[in-house]
């Protein structure tokens, strides 16, 4: 990926609205995402494993975060991705993945829909979380992914995942896990 697309990528996220209220601001609303986005990269999965990711790699960091005050909280994390609107985060994630890869003719694409394990919260009244992915196997990268409407079913999803990505020349795969 060249320097140009995850400089765009890192100046996108600097214009991302801070929904956390003035006097409640410890961290930098860029810091708290920096951190996790690097610490999901590496694996992280979990609020309290971006904390450790960003407690272990402090050093790291502080060469081009300001850190102020230290690595943020697990709770500061969760709080933050809580408020935020997951529209315009999805958006700028398929613009970064979309600038960052580049699919060839016959790029095979799968469109599958999964129900997100641990989503389903019965005593909460939640029900399970089903969404439509289109990822590229050879790659190992998701492009991007769409939240199924409750009361449908993929079918519907589908033509709104292919709305936002340029499959132009690829081979897609809808329901074929391969």
């Amino acid at each position: 990926m060249s320097e140009i697309k995850v400089e765009r990528f890192f100046e996108r996220m600097r214009k991302i609205a801070d929904p956390c209220r003035e006097h409640q601001k410890f961290h930098s609303l860029y810091e708290i995402l920096v951190i996790a986005i690097c610490a999901v990269l590496c694996g992280a999965e979990h609020w309290t494993e971006m904390e450790e990711y960003g407690e272990a790699k402090q050093e790291w960091l502080a060469t081009f975060l300001e850190l102020k005050h230290g690595i943020p909280s697990h709770d500061s994390f969760r709080r933050v991705f809580i408020l935020l609107d997951p529209v315009e985060l999805k958006e700028i994630f398929v613009d970064w993945i979309s600038a960052a890869m580049s699919l060839s003719q016959g790029t095979l694409v799968n469109i599958e829909g999964k129900t997100l394990r641990g989503s389903k919260a019965p005593l909460k009244g939640k029900k399970a979380l089903h969404v439509v992915s289109a990822w590229v196997s050879q790659q190992s990268v998701v492009l991007g992914q769409v939240k199924c409407e409750e009361k449908s079913n993929e079918i519907t999803a589908i033509p709104a995942l292919i709305k936002i990505l340029d499959l132009q020349g690829c081979v897609v795969a809808i329901g074929a896990s391969l």
